[in-house]
């Protein structure tokens, strides 16, 4: 056998000539693959996917949000700048779930007087609804507002956050393992718990609305549509449905129970602050480039959508904490979520929905500044090393 050093030369492979690709024939031959595997054939928009034989460098000013003209795949020159800066706040803030202790929530959870049955009830409610709520946000983003969004830095960031989202069911499928909870229990509960299966059901139109096929933007119907999937996403899905699960869980972790899911929860609270920051400025700027399509009939119907968001969350409230429980109660949070859709309207430029709603817990806004730092030196299983610091030694 020839042995091979690393100062010999090596012949240059044999590159293969290949035949041009245009769009027709590229289209053909995904749409082939397709039939060989016996799937319908649907059909898709391939100029925006491909540079369909354009050679033209992409213009910052062909660039928008939706229906733009300029090639996808080109991530530069930015003009979305905010989202691109965001896509790396993200990557810096990457966490993984098993970096985090998770003994002294399995003690306390064997303990049979180490939680009060409502407390109890509170953790397997929050992880019924949190462990397919993200799984319903990921499908979101990959099977449908991916492909309608025609901003690559936009795109960028949505890569990201369905990572992300990936992360947080991982997450909440650590904290059911570690716990010895019954998974069939806590992953079937939007099946069997009607306030966690009523805010699915809320949601599930608007994911449907995207992912089908059918569906494409262009006209102001069809924008309209996807402006309000996106509003109903960043500012009741990821902008109030979750809050109460946050709330609940985080005040465990202040009064020292259950730390390390809270822990997880606190990591979880800051990924998807992002997200909802992000979905909004996402909104913002497709309302700059399609003014036509902020009707005042388009933002009543905007408002009457927070206000049912609001009554889905508070009889979810009603249900994981049907007596007070760690200095918590329901009418608490009614008063939380007015002032939560307060800010979601105002945010996308919405007049408030509710006269004097205040903020009840403002040490949430703590815990969404959280450092990562914090981790490394407190609570950390091990350390770990991007791949950018392995060394091989």
């Amino acid at each position: 056998m020839q042995t091979l050093s690393f100062d010999d030369d090596l012949p240059s492979p044999t590159v293969p000539q290949l035949a041009p690709r245009t769009a027709e024939t590229i289209r053909a031959q995904v749409a082939g693959g397709i039939l060989a595997r016996g799937e319908p054939v649907q059909d898709f928009d391939v100029e925006q996917q491909v540079s369909h034989g354009s050679t033209e460098r992409v213009r910052v000013e062909d660039k928008r949000v939706i229906n733009g003209s300029a090639d996808v795949n080109q991530l530069v020159p930015f003009k979305y700048r905010w989202a691109w800066e965001k896509y790396l706040a993200g990557c810096a803030n990457h966490w993984m779930p098993q970096e985090i202790n998770m003994q002294r929530d399995i003690e306390l959870w064997k303990n049979p007087g180490g939680l009060t049955d409502d407390e109890r009830l509170v953790v397997k409610r929050n992880l019924g609804f949190f462990v397919t709520a993200d799984s319903l946000a990921a499908n979101n983003i990959v099977l449908g507002t991916y492909r309608h969004i025609t901003a690559p830095e936009c795109r960028q960031y949505l890569l990201r956050q369905a990572f992300e989202e990936a992360i947080h069911t991982h997450a909440y499928q650590y904290i059911v393992e570690s716990l010895g909870l019954d998974e069939g229990e806590i992953f079937n509960a939007y099946h069997e718990i009607a306030s966690i299966r009523d805010k699915d059901e809320f949601l599930i139109p608007f994911i449907e609305t995207l992912t089908n096929p059918a569906f494409k933007t262009g006209t102001p119907e069809a924008d309209r549509a996807l402006l309000k999937s996106l509003i109903v996403f960043a500012c009741i899905m990821e902008g109030l449905f979750f809050y109460v699960g946050f709330v609940q869980i985080l005040a465990m972790g202040r009064q020292n129970k259950m730390t390390g899911s809270s822990e997880q929860y606190q990591y979880i609270l800051r990924d998807e602050s992002m997200h909802c920051n992000f979905g909004i400025d996402l909104i913002n700027t497709i309302k700059l480039e399609n003014p036509h399509l902020w009707t005042p009939e388009f933002r009543e119907e905007i408002a009457e959508l927070m206000k049912k968001g609001v009554e889905l969350e508070y009889r979810y409230a009603e249900d994981t904490m049907p007596r007070g429980v760690l200095g918590l109660n329901a009418p608490m949070f009614k008063e939380y979520l007015r002032f939560i859709a307060n800010r979601r309207c105002q945010q996308i430029g919405l007049d408030p929905l509710f006269a004097k709603a205040d903020n009840p817990f403002p040490w949430m806004a703590e815990m969404i500044d959280l450092k990562k730092e914090k981790n490394f030196f407190e609570t950390r299983v091990t350390e770990y090393q991007t791949g950018g610091a392995l060394s091989w030694d």
